[in-house]
């Protein structure tokens, strides 16, 4: 009887990823059903729990995520002064990959560390490419990924050069609404390259 009723479970939440999943991609790609359902059996679920790693530095970035649950850092550890450099966060309804690694199929620069009990829905560069292959639509998801990544390098560069701490934070919290919340908030000053003082300040004069 439990395991009949482990199996149903596991089921649902089969059911309810996919769900998800066929939205994201219909949203980002205007994919067809058609599409999806010759994805469906590339896509798995795995569970990431809170200090767990989805991709390590120095390993090839293999698989393409998309988050369900959690979020998500993005850090460089160096080794020299044995500190971490946020450069991204990732949460629900978000893709999280390497993307660099992931493309050219090279070692890692960072790690990608869940920063709670997550829940990703991921697929591999292999079984992605033989989408690519065989698909325009898919070709057009890659096209589109591209672009994605692209952006979120050149806008990350972007707000260190035009845009204040202040409004660094307030970006964030656009993308990221309830970050604060959820993770430490020495992690946000890393990420916004200040002090954790500094942060406290700017979080006393934005009220959000």
């Amino acid at each position: 009887m439990y395991q009949e009723e482990f199996i149903s479970f596991n089921m649902t939440i089969m059911t309810e990823n996919n769900e998800i999943l066929a939205q994201h991609l219909k949203n980002f790609a205007a994919l067809t059903e058609k599409d999806i359902a010759e994805s469906e059996t590339f896509w798995k679920t795995r569970k990431i729990n809170k200090g767990d790693f989805f991709n390590m530095q120095s390993m090839v970035c293999n698989d393409l995520g998309l988050v369900v649950k959690g979020i998500f850092r993005i850090y460089y550890h160096d080794p020299k002064t044995e500190t971490d450099k946020n450069i991204f966060f990732f949460s629900e309804n978000q893709f999280v990959v390497s993307f660099r690694s992931f493309i050219s199929q090279n070692p890692c620069w960072y790690y990608i560390e869940a920063m709670e009990d997550a829940e990703i829905i991921f697929i591999s560069y292999r079984d992605l490419h033989s989408l690519y292959a065989k698909n325009t639509n898919w070709l057009h998801f890659g096209k589109l990924l591209a672009e994605l990544f692209f952006a979120y390098a050149q806008t990350r560069a972007e707000e260190f050069m035009f845009f204040s701490h202040e409004e660094r934070y307030l970006r964030l919290l656009d993308e990221h609404p309830n970050i604060i919340e959820r993770i430490p908030a020495y992690h946000i000053s890393s990420f916004l390259g200040i002090t954790n003082p500094s942060l406290s300040r700017i979080r006393k004069r934005v009220k959000r």
